[in-house]
């Protein structure tokens, strides 16, 4: 399982997986049926959730009811239990929406939409780094595991700013390796090989380090650091597969 779903992740085009992950991995989850693992997104009960990874697939990640990894899963939980996110109408923009959350988030929220390079399931299609919305246009920001991704990442904090209003907040995630002080970035990478022993994936262009939020509030946010994981049990963290991942909250000060 571990060696399909690492090719999957590696040959597939990304717009042909998210249309054939919606079948393909819940059939894999019948392989998987038990009590030990909880999704705290869907609901689902499993004996273990599946590996998930582009070079060294990592044990319990992949809920194979709604596919959520262990960042949604954290996420969702922070959502809904420390934030106002569905408890009041508020504009939200979506950027690189995740199934799982997305899926939820339409449903119950009153203004919600959707937004990606490319991705099928996305509402609107364009660029961060020239994002075509008005000034201060929306309330709520949610954008995760991206800005690894893009080139001029400043450029498209600046982008998220400009179109988050006076008062608006935002979910900002990226993969931190916190044992680095500094973020690591070398544009003169561009094979795909070294991109992936280097970055940790072939189309990552920067390793975070702690000085991410700093990086945020160079974009004009204020930023709450948050290490929401180790408010949960072991008992929790194992029962949810949670990562070690913190949570990082952005405000447009008004």
């Amino acid at each position: 399982m571990k060696r399909l779903i690492r090719w999957a992740l590696n040959h597939v085009p990304r717009p042909l997986l998210q249309r054939l992950a919606g079948w393909a991995v819940p059939v894999a989850g019948l392989f998987y049926v038990g009590r030990g693992r909880e999704c705290p997104v869907c609901g689902a009960r499993r004996r273990r959730f599946l590996p998930y990874g582009y070079v060294a697939p990592r044990a319990d990640a992949l809920c194979p009811s709604c596919l959520s990894l262990e960042r949604h899963r954290l996420l969702w939980l922070y959502l809904t239990r420390e934030t106002d996110l569905l408890r009041r109408p508020q504009r939200i923009l979506h950027i690189a929406p995740e199934v799982c959350l997305m899926k939820r988030l339409r449903h119950r929220a009153a203004d919600y939409t959707t937004a990606d390079l490319e991705s099928p399931l996305a509402e609107l299609h364009f660029d961060v780094l020239r994002i075509p919305l008005p000034d201060a246009s929306y309330d709520v920001l949610i954008c995760n595991h991206l800005l690894e991704h893009v080139a001029d990442d400043r450029r498209a904090l600046g982008e998220f700013y400009r179109i988050l209003r006076p008062g608006g907040w935002g979910i900002l995630l990226s993969p931190v390796d916190r044992s680095r002080a500094a973020t690591f970035e070398d544009d003169s990478i561009t094979d795909p090989a070294e991109r992936t022993r280097i970055f940790g994936q072939y189309d990552h262009r920067r390793i975070y380090g702690r000085d991410y939020g700093g990086r945020l509030r160079e974009a004009g946010f204020e930023v709450r650091e948050i290490d929401y994981a180790a408010r949960f049990s072991a008992e929790e963290r194992r029962r949810y597969a949670l990562p070690d991942d913190w949570i990082y909250v952005v405000r447009r000060p008004l």
